[in-house]
């Protein structure tokens, strides 16, 4: 039987962490020392681990939640150097050179993940696949035959097409061959199990605070317990310790959305994804019924725009032009974010922070980009010294290249910011199971949410970052910051910085005896 729905009333499941088991590490409860505190248990963090364990540094690994859990887990999971259209518009801005840079850092990052499968065996589903940027507009046509060029002078074997193998028409693509695709959590969590012992930790529900530069450094942590370490590399998707960086001048946060759908027939191979907005993007699973489609895109803003559910369903809809679709068990959403140059900040956090190192600023692509960051960490701190260095400078200074979207990011925060204080509050209103929204609580602005048990959830809805009004985000069940990305759970704790203070909880507990589900 055929079901098209998507379950809002109960709460999203990634494939990814559905498919495979629970951690368990412990919490960090005495002070220690290690050579190298890495804060962040995503995929920079687990593979800085995992490398430069091997080169015989003692790591400690300080994960807020349980590894493997935020952006990694909730990814799309492709393996590729194809960017969307990003190598015309790069050496446009920095030059061939540094766009060769780029590329040969995403190439060695697919090749170092295939090279360490292959080697040790990892059982992740890693499949070889040709990855394809797809327009069904005129317009993106000389970009997409441009990008074939540039690309394929760069030593990526790319071609421009007029077809592609999914039954969709389309006026030209570009192809990249040989790029990949896996089970990011399968392969991430084989690398962990090499980290504990002789000396190196994995430490969960451990949140790191601050930061105390010297020699050696002083990782502060929420249990009180800190570590001594010689470098730290903060690898906690936004930098929680800035140093004077300004990261949320220089960053801006996007929400992208995914469905893990069962299709009935095969799929045609391949990855893919649409130069034009909204973004569409395909890739295949294997599992044990070997017939589910990752489909994601409708990436927006943080906090603005429309009800968060459309974006699924419009999503399903997508999927249901290409398929026939017999089920959507899975569906999640991430949050990401882009550099106003749109090239990561890797490196050193800034030119006064010799050992602290930051990873920050994928853009989405963090699959190839997260392991590239890894190899840059090794580089540096054995040798001091990476061949891509300078174009993930996080010290690097590109006005020209960043202007544009500087200047249309920055105008988009002070709109929000100041539309969030003079906007009109309705009063209290009856709200339902599985509800939230904006109400005048005592004759202030707050945010309600009733959930499915009928207990209602009254938070401040100020952001504790920079004081921007929050927004509800009815899919994930959240409060999120238009702004600068902070979202909060409906009781008001971090889901995602750069806020460090969790929400006023106004009021919790009054129950609603009766009631019609939202």
């Amino acid at each position: 039987m055929k079901n098209y729905s998507i379950d809002f009333q109960r709460m999203p499941q990634s494939y990814w962490i559905t498919s495979t088991p629970r951690t368990d590490y412990p919490a960090l409860n005495e002070d220690i020392e290690a050579d190298i505190a890495i804060i962040g248990g995503g995929i920079v963090g687990i593979t800085s681990a995992f490398l430069l364990k091997k080169e015989g540094y003692k790591v400690a690994v300080l994960e807020a939640d349980r590894i493997l859990q935020g952006t990694t887990g909730h990814t799309t999971a492709k393996i590729t150097s194809q960017h969307s259209l990003i190598y015309a518009k790069m050496q446009k801005k920095f030059g061939e050179e540094k766009a060769l840079q780029y590329a040969q850092a995403n190439e060695t990052a697919l090749k170092f993940i295939a090279g360490l499968v292959q080697d040790n065996n990892i059982d992740c589903d890693f499949l070889r696949q040709n990855a394809y940027i797809f327009t069904q507009q005129d317009r993106y046509i000389p970009e997409i035959m441009e990008e074939a060029k540039i690309a394929e002078n760069f030593g990526i074997k790319a071609s421009f097409l007029r077809e592609i193998p999914l039954p969709l028409p389309i006026k030209g693509a570009v192809r990249f061959d040989d790029q990949a695709q896996f089970h990011p959590r399968k392969y991430l969590l084989a690398l962990a199990k090499e980290i504990p012992r002789k000396g190196s930790h994995i430490f969960e529900q451990t949140k790191a605070v601050d930061i105390q530069q010297g020699t050696p450094c002083l990782v502060l942590t929420d249990n009180g317990p800190r570590i001594a370490a010689s470098k730290v590399i903060i690898a906690s998707h936004y930098p929680y310790y800035e140093a004077m960086g300004l990261f949320f001048t220089r960053l801006y946060p996007e929400r992208s959305y995914a469905l893990g759908v069962r299709i009935k027939g095969d799929y045609p191979g391949g990855m893919y994804i649409s130069a034009e907005d909204p973004t569409r993007s395909l890739r295949s699973q294997h599992d044990k019924k070997n017939n589910l489609v990752i489909v994601g895109g409708e990436h927006h803003k943080t906090g603005q725009g429309e009800d968060t559910r459309n974006h699924y369903l419009k999503l399903r809809d997508f999927a249901r032009q290409l398929f026939e679709v017999e089920d959507i068990p899975y569906w999640w959403s991430t949050q990401d974010y882009t550099t106003m140059d749109e090239i990561p900040y890797i490196g050193n956090l800034t030119s006064d922070t010799p050992d602290v190192y930051v990873a920050t600023g994928f853009g989405k692509w963090g699959m190839t980009t997260g392991t590239a960051a890894a190899l840059i960490f090794r580089d540096l701190i054995l040798n001091g010294y990476s061949p891509w260095m300078d174009i993930y400078s996080p010290s690097r200074f590109t006005p020209i290249a960043s202007a544009k979207n500087f200047v249309q990011e920055n105008l988009n925060v002070a709109k929000h910011l100041l539309s969030g204080k003079l906007s009109s509050i309705p009063g209290t209103a009856e709200i339902l199971k599985g509800e939230g929204k904006i109400i005048k609580y005592d004759g202030q602005r707050a945010g309600a949410y009733r959930d499915r048990q009928g207990a209602l959830h009254i938070v401040d809805t100020t952001c504790t970052h920079l004081g921007c009004e929050l927004q509800w985000n009815s899919a994930e069940t959240s409060w999120d910051c238009p702004c600068h990305g902070s979202r909060f759970t409906y009781e008001g704790e971090i889901i995602d910085s750069p806020a460090q203070n969790k929400l006023e909880h106004i009021q919790e507990g009054e129950q609603q005896s009766s009631g019609q589900e939202f």
